[in-house]
């Protein structure tokens, strides 16, 4: 049985993305990206597992955190984070969710956080745009993340919402290049699939 024309454009449109990442060098930089944070990822992992075991018990910890500190200050923490370069990880936060007597509503909440943190970040590399003595200094100092953008745009984006690569410095380089924001805001909702697949495959929230 012959294939539908359709079905072959539509395999060899997959086909030439596939080569052109390949070309461009896409792979190798998630490639790369990942191996700078997976390392880093898994001894902070490691690192919370033998305080938990030999320190301080972290039910108990986020416990106390929950009846000793309002969620409103803490999800302020979550945006100020997520908002300036996202050097905390949200994880701490979802096992703090996972404390609380709604955590999927918490969680729900906490997503919602990151990707609006994202769209701060956004708007943060535009200001910076507009600023010729700081757009020269990011223009240097994040001239990969903007490189990549430039060349692989929407799915860079992509990658940086579902992987442990930090969104919000790929939000401001969406921001410093003038990336159209329709899009932005489009590709950016898988920031709530990873924050769900986190609570279920990681901290057992369902």
């Amino acid at each position: 049985m012959e294939r539908s024309p359709k079905l072959n454009a539509k395999k060899s449109r997959i086909r030439l993305l596939h080569q052109y990442y390949s070309y461009t060098g896409f792979y190798a930089f998630i490639k790369s990206s990942l191996g700078k944070v997976i390392v880093p990822i898994s001894l902070f992992i490691i690192g919370l597992w033998l305080v938990h075991l030999y320190v301080i018990d972290f039910h108990d910890l986020f416990t106390s955190i929950t009846t000793t500190y309002s969620p409103l200050i803490i999800l302020s923490v979550f945006l100020a984070t997520e908002s300036l370069l996202g050097l905390v990880p949200p994880e701490i936060f979802i096992a703090w969710a996972g404390k609380t007597d709604t955590p999927i509503l918490y969680l729900s909440v906490l997503a919602l956080i990151s990707y609006l943190g994202g769209i701060i970040s956004f708007f943060e590399g535009k200001a910076i745009s507009k600023v010729p003595s700081m757009k020269a200094y990011f223009e240097v100092k994040m001239a990969k993340h903007m490189k990549m953008i430039r060349k692989w745009g929407g799915f860079l984006i992509i990658v940086g919402a579902l992987l442990p690569i930090p969104f919000a410095m790929t939000s401001i380089a969406a921001g410093l290049i003038h990336y159209r924001f329709r899009n932005y805001l489009l590709f950016g909702l898988l920031r709530f699939v990873r924050f769900y697949l986190y609570a279920i495959v990681i901290f057992n929230i369902f």
